[in-house]
């Protein structure tokens, strides 16, 4: 096999270099500057700054509201893993069963993964409306009064019902993809030393889908933390205090609507450290239970 080289030593470099420099400019930079304004008092008009050391880490940490807040982000973020994981692998067993009309089946689930954040959180205020939503008048039926944006936990529940609705298709693809991955010796042997098809899944199918598994879990926890964003700014109805939120939108609230830009740096900072902390616990625990095959 004919192996590829340079004709330059920084040639390499030279093709790399644009993708180096938007993660420095976009990713890197904000992030140093996050953790520089944690530090300070920021005058929110840009006129000056004081130091003021962990001040901010420590008024965030001991403020109750920040632990209401961490709280209930823990619970989303379990919430909406779980149930898109769970409703996303249902979908791609049964698609990879089904022997006709899987294209039209597969590209109707697909097709909400072409929906921005913002959109489906707008589509959720419609769903949830309390004059007109179809979700509301169903839970009527069962004498449950939604009134999301009024109260705390009916909107909880609308928020994750939202979120976890946006993610499946992304799960949906990547779990269709393992499943057609296993070769087809290998579930004829299952179908022969196995009769109970549940029980066949459990033992065969789902731990060669552990590596897949593995990856969206990181990916959707990732997207409970931050990409939920919009869809919690458009349910929300522009009345946090009424409403629950999570850490990356109070770090938003603090900084962009109350002005205090060194709490919300040091709130940034503070959860980008615990989601730095999680993703090493599970590469640390939870891969070593995972086999590549």
């Amino acid at each position: 096999m004919k192996r590829v080289t340079f004709g330059h030593s920084w040639l390499p470099y030279f093709f790399v270099l644009p993708q180096i420099a938007i993660v420095v400019v976009f990713f890197y930079w904000p992030a140093g500057e996050a953790v520089r304004s944690s530090f300070f008092l920021e005058d929110p008009f840009g006129f000056g700054s004081t130091f003021v050391g962990l001040d901010n880490y420590a008024a965030a940490l001991t403020q109750a509201e920040y632990q209401r807040v961490a709280r209930f982000t823990v619970w989303f973020t379990l919430l909406v893993t779980f149930f898109s994981l769970a409703i996303a692998l249902v979908l791609a067993v049964k698609a990879d069963e089904i022997l006709r009309g899987a294209k039209t089946y597969r590209t109707l689930l697909m097709w909400v993964y072409a929906v921005a954040p913002p959109v489906a959180g707008l589509l959720g205020i419609l769903l949830f409306d309390q004059h007109v939503g179809p979700l509301v008048d169903v839970a009527a039926w069962f004498g449950w009064q939604m009134r999301v944006g009024v109260n705390y936990w009916d909107t909880a529940f609308a928020m994750v019902v939202v979120s976890v609705w946006k993610q499946i298709p992304v799960n949906f693809i990547f779990f269709l993809s393992g499943l057609q991955g296993i070769p087809h010796s290998v579930r004829e042997a299952a179908v022969i030393d196995c009769k109970s098809g549940l029980r066949r899944f459990w033992t065969v199918t789902f731990p060669l889908l552990a590596p897949t598994g593995f990856f969206l879990l990181i990916i959707n926890i990732t997207y409970a933390l931050f990409d939920t964003f919009g869809v919690i700014d458009l349910m929300t109805k522009n009345e946090p205090a009424n409403n629950p939120v999570t850490l990356v939108y109070k770090v938003f609230l603090d900084g962009f609507r109350g002005n205090d830009l060194g709490g919300s740096s040091a709130q940034s900072v503070i959860l980008m450290v615990l989601v730095f902390i999680l993703t090493v616990v599970q590469f640390r625990l939870i891969e070593r239970r995972v086999h590549y095959t």
